[in-house]
């Protein structure tokens, strides 16, 4: 297959073909870990670092995976990555190992790293594969950040832990619970689209 440029790939990856507000993929993550930013932060370094690496490794074994059991493979080489970011926060960030709980193992079956692994990293060589997957995690990235940005501020009148709102703030409990989640999502998937969709219209002028 036709090698893609760098560019290219990191544009479909981030923002043409974000997993989260264009093929609305990992939404169980983005709603559960962004009612705070450095959760949101950790979560998707995580996923980039997994998804990166499982294509580049999906990649290189590509032509000797027998078709009948690629699937397996790659669920095998996705969970020996999320094992290693597993014991990496537990050793060095346990309080964030508690407070991320189950979500970091459920990254074995987060849709994004099986789609990237199977639409790309099964065809293409493994330099691009590995590009599409870092892409792929810092789009991810890029809408947690946005969705536990609005939370947070709302919720907690803070960013990164550090208060900016005084007293004078009443905060949005609604934004720390689970519903806040979804109205925010929803939001910045509207936004995305109504930026990409004004994008397109100006490339057909």
């Amino acid at each position: 297959m036709a090698k893609d440029k760098p560019n290219k790939i990191f544009l479909m990856g981030i923002w043409d073909d974000n997993p989260v507000f264009r093929q609305v993929l990992g939404i169980c993550s983005a709603l559960a870990v962004t009612n705070l930013m450095l959760n949101s932060l950790i979560m998707g370094l995580a996923l980039v670092f997994v998804t990166g690496l499982s294509s580049l490794t999906v990649s290189l074994l590509r032509k000797f995976t027998p078709n009948h059991i690629r699937m397996m493979v790659q669920v095998l080489i996705i969970s020996a990555y999320v094992i290693i970011v597993d014991i990496f926060l537990k050793a060095y960030m346990p309080e964030m190992s508690k407070t991320l709980g189950p979500y970091v193992g459920l990254i074995i079956t987060n849709c994004i790293i099986m789609g990237r692994a199977e639409a790309y990293a099964q065809k293409n060589p493994p330099f691009e594969s590995f590009l599409d997957g870092i892409a792929s995690g810092l789009g991810y990235t890029f809408v947690l950040l946005a969705i536990s940005f609005v939370r947070e501020l709302l919720g907690f009148g803070s960013i990164f832990g550090i208060q900016l709102l005084g007293d004078w703030w009443t905060p949005w409990t609604i934004m720390i619970m689970p519903p806040g989640a979804f109205f925010v999502l929803a939001i910045v998937i509207w936004i995305a689209h109504n930026l990409q969709d004004k994008e397109k219209s100006e490339v057909a002028k």
